[in-house]
């Protein structure tokens, strides 16, 4: 005799899954095994997630758009491929001999004092 197969709602399935829940927490709330889930709601949950996807968007770009200059930079990043940079210039040539190196201390024994140190090809400090 086959075993009677358990009542479980596709609606909750994809609501669970718009929530970010995955198969062994949608198992255990329904008190099933993950094969049940998986087998029977696999549209469901993929529709579920991309559910949960798209209106979780959808709250960032409205934060961001309200003025979110921390949600704007993050969205930028992640959607338009902008990134920090940071460009040096190292082109400069130390051959003469001449450069200064400056420690710039924010506290301690100087009591926030900049320590300056002339440097060259002479080895002498200044």
């Amino acid at each position: 005799m086959p075993r009677k197969e358990i009542e479980i709602d596709s609606e909750q399935i994809e609501a669970l899954a718009s929530y970010g829940c995955n198969v062994r927490e949608m198992a255990d709330f329904f008190k099933c095994d993950e094969s049940t889930i998986r087998k029977r709601f696999k549209a469901e949950i993929a529709a579920g997630i991309s559910d949960g996807k798209i209106r979780l968007r959808q709250k960032q770009f409205d934060i961001a758009m309200a003025g979110n200059v921390s949600m704007l930079i993050w969205l930028g990043k992640q959607m338009l491929g902008q990134s920090d940079r940071m460009e040096m210039d190292n082109t400069h040539d130390f051959a003469d001999g001449d450069f200064k190196i400056e420690i710039v201390r924010t506290g301690g024994e100087n009591g926030g004092k900049t320590k300056k140190k002339n440097g060259g090809g002479n080895g002498s400090d200044g």
